[in-house]
């Protein structure tokens, strides 16, 4: 037998690092986001072995390991064996031997929620093998709680969240961990605008999300007034971004993203840099109205909006850069999985 399975990623439209508990706990976070036409993606197989066979490819991870009840942390596809050690934990199955084998469609560090969407796309994988109940706010969840407390990893919980529903979310962020997910139903025609208006460009660096992100929480703790008051600022532009993107309003979506950039460079030092700054200089030169960094900052993708007559030009303008422009859609299904009987037919 078979199991696949495939969360998408997302674009951190506003709101982002509200959603860190070191600000939300204190000040309730808000967050919107969207998911995108690329994915992370999980296969398992099983093997008529005692093995577990681990394909990671974002990591270069290519090992077997004897079949076991927990896998050991060691820096090797710490992804694939934190969901593995937890579904075995919290659940006591017992699989027979298996291949895993995961990829992203994005580099990893590029601010899509590429680890948070293979981890939900993981634990869909497992969830359809061993038919497990777990809805989307349950599997959210403990996606948060093996990336943030199984592996120590530093970050947010909208990525899960994300993933898991897919689609335009305005999330709500309380203390405790208490998350509230708010679908947004868009009309098609809005979703087309935005989509003509938008222009996804990686800077060719991945980001170092876990040092930025570490900043941001102890500007927080120790009570960084200016780093503060800019995350009160970034967590009202979801609010405003709600209302623009509900009645289309383009022009005021535009600018609300480019205000959210100029906050949130304000939370840590290493959000920005030369390299993105000059994607920043050369887009707006060929007419792009504003951007921001997608996820924590400091490299990986950029979003640039602008009129969507000029959209052939700001895309030419950054191909010329270093790194690549990247079509893209919006999606509205989160992450699913699925089984194959009939492998003579794969």
């Amino acid at each position: 037998m078979l199991i696949r399975s495939k969360a998408p990623l997302r674009l951190g439209l506003a709101g982002g690092g509200s959603d860190l508990p070191s600000y939300s706990d204190l000040y309730g976070g808000l967050v919107l986001n969207a998911t995108i036409s690329l994915y992370a993606y999980c296969f398992i197989e099983e093997i008529d072995s005692d093995e577990i066979i681990i394909n990671s490819y974002d990591t270069k991870c290519f090992k077997s390991y004897p079949l076991t009840k927990q896998l050991a942390i060691d820096g090797d596809a710490s992804l694939i064996k934190g969901v593995y050690n937890r579904i075995v934990r919290d659940y006591g199955i017992e699989t027979p031997g298996f291949r895993i084998t995961t990829y992203n469609d994005a580099p990893i560090g590029s601010g899509l929620g590429t680890s948070s969407s293979m981890v939900v796309s993981i634990l869909k994988a497992f969830i359809e093998w061993q038919s497990l109940p777990l809805g989307d706010y349950e599997t959210s969840r403990l996606a948060v709680e093996i990336e943030r407390k199984d592996l120590a990893l530093e970050g947010g919980q909208q990525d899960q969240y994300a993933a898991a529903f897919g689609g335009f979310n305005y999330m709500e962020f309380h203390k405790d961990n208490m998350v509230i997910v708010n679908p947004l139903k868009i009309k098609r025609w809005i979703i087309d605008e935005l989509e003509a208006s938008m222009v996804l460009y990686f800077t060719g660096a991945s980001r170092a999300g876990a040092k930025i992100i570490k900043e941001q929480k102890e500007n927080t703790l120790k009570g960084n007034k200016e780093a503060v008051d800019a995350m009160h600022k970034i967590k009202q532009s979801a609010i405003n971004m709600k209302y623009a993107l509900l009645k289309g309003d383009m022009h005021a979506f535009a600018h609300i993203l480019g205000q959210g950039w100029k906050n949130k460079k304000k939370m840590a030092s290493a959000i920005t840099n030369p390299v993105i700054q000059e994607a920043f200089d050369v887009a707006t030169q060929a007419g792009a109205i504003s951007g921001k960094v997608s996820g924590a900052g400091g490299g990986g993708f950029i979003m640039f909006m602008m009129d969507p007559k000029d959209k052939k030009t700001v895309s030419e303008a950054l191909g010329k850069l270093n790194g690549f422009v990247l079509p893209f859609q919006f999606t509205e299904g989160g992450a699913h999985g699925w089984k194959i009987y009939d492998t003579d037919k794969v």
